[in-house]
């Protein structure tokens, strides 16, 4: 019985597992049928899916356009503050800078209107300075001698007829013993005169006394020392002392006491340094047309020199294979010395005015464009544009200025870094 209970069981689940599955198809079936109508009518959801997708888009749209305003104003705020910060910066570019009378004076800030004028090119040469020949003097003896004394020392400044340097030569004391012997007879034949005297006494007499007198001349003896010789001690006579031919400085007295000079030996020179030669060195090569009189400047240690042309050789030196331009300086203030060496700048003259400013006025932009500071007002600059042209010496040949304009021609640089620190481009970039 238990047997058959669980048989009928068995079979009732089994019924009732079947009759489920069948119902969950049903139902499936059932859902799906409800969801195909509206699947299936796509025009219907077509239009409602527009609808609902353009108020998706237009409330989108109204979003964005919202938030894109807002976006807008605020880039069109920045762009305006940007805007405005350039002009200001571009402002500030056009102001420049502005610097006060004390601190200009302290930076030694100098400020010039420029306008045309003649400037001068240069081409330069180094020189020597040398004494000028035409004014110097070499004393020397004109007879063999011993120096005995001299009488003024190296880098004295002598005046004419001033006593330098005293010697003894036996040539010196035969002659005027030859002198004090020819003048005692003719002072004796002409007081005895023509009529006790002939006249070939007195011819002979007074031709022996010239001769013993030009001797002396000749021998470096002033007339004053000549006729000093009659009252003579016998025991001084063969001395004899060389004195100053004209005013100058001793540049040289190379000799000691004692010491033996042959004729034409150079005892000492003596120079008048007010002016003095340069000798250029140029090269062969160089066509200067320099003229007589033609300016140049000498340079030695920072400090100039006006000078100008005097000579011009037309042969070359054989040691320095150069051609010798000989110039003449003023030498008031006593700076400039024989030997030595020099830089000479020959000048020539444009031949039309120029407008020109000093090399050290010019700036170089970051561009690599050149500038200049102008002041517009006082102590206000800024920086302007040039074109340059020629090369002038310590000066530029400059284009892009009005005659008139103020530049600052000293301490460029100065102002320059000045206007950097405040954050500006001096250069108007």
């Amino acid at each position: 019985m238990n047997t058959l209970f669980s048989k009928k069981l068995l079979a009732i689940v089994i019924s009732g597992l079947f009759l489920g599955g069948t119902l969950s198809g049903e139902v499936y079936a059932l859902q799906v049928n409800t969801i195909e109508p509206v699947t299936a009518n796509p025009k219907k959801h077509k239009h409602e899916h527009s609808e609902s997708e353009e108020n998706h888009v237009e409330e989108g749209h109204q979003e964005n356009e919202g938030n894109h305003s807002e976006k807008d104003t605020e880039h069109d705020e920045h762009g305006h503050d940007q805007e405005s910060k350039n002009k200001e910066t571009e402002e500030e570019h056009e102001e420049g800078i502005t610097l006060s009378p004390q601190k200009m004076s302290l930076a030694n800030i100098k400020v010039q209107s420029i306008r045309p004028d003649y400037q001068f090119s240069t081409i330069y040469a180094p020189g020597e300075v040398k004494v000028d020949g035409y004014s110097s003097y070499v004393v020397s003896p004109r007879t063999e001698s011993v120096i005995i004394s001299r009488h003024t020392a190296l880098g004295e400044h002598v005046e004419k007829g001033q006593k330098l340097v005293t010697l003894f030569s036996e040539a010196m004391a035969q002659a005027q013993a030859d002198y004090l012997i020819a003048s005692t007879e003719w002072q004796r034949v002409k007081k005895l005169g023509n009529k006790t005297v002939s006249e070939s006494r007195l011819l002979q007499a007074q031709t022996t006394f010239n001769a013993t007198y030009g001797k002396l001349i000749a021998l470096g003896l002033t007339e004053k020392a000549i006729k000093d010789i009659s009252n003579k001690d016998i025991t001084s006579f063969g001395q004899y002392s060389l004195v100053a031919q004209r005013e100058g400085v001793v540049l040289q007295d190379d000799f000691t006491q004692g010491q033996r000079v042959d004729a034409g030996d150079t005892i000492m020179l003596l120079a008048d340094e007010n002016k003095l030669w340069v000798e250029a060195k140029v090269s062969p090569n160089k066509k200067l047309n320099l003229s007589i009189n033609s300016p140049a400047i000498v340079k030695l240690e920072g400090e100039d020199y006006k000078a100008k042309v005097i000579q011009e050789a037309h042969t070359i030196d054989p040691i320095t294979r150069t051609r010798i331009i000989r110039l003449s300086v003023n030498n008031a203030d006593d700076n400039l010395h024989s030997g030595m060496f020099v830089k000479v700048y020959f000048q020539f003259a444009t031949e039309q005015k120029v407008m020109a400013v000093p090399e050290e006025a010019l700036i170089r932009s970051a561009d690599g464009d050149w500038t200049v500071f102008v002041e517009d007002h006082p102590g206000e600059f800024k920086a302007t544009e040039v074109e340059l042209g020629r090369s002038l010496g310590n000066f530029r040949e400059i284009f892009g200025l009005e005659s008139g304009t103020r530049v600052v021609t000293q301490g460029a640089f100065f102002v320059a870094s000045e206007i950097a620190k405040g954050g500006f481009d001096p250069h108007n970039h």
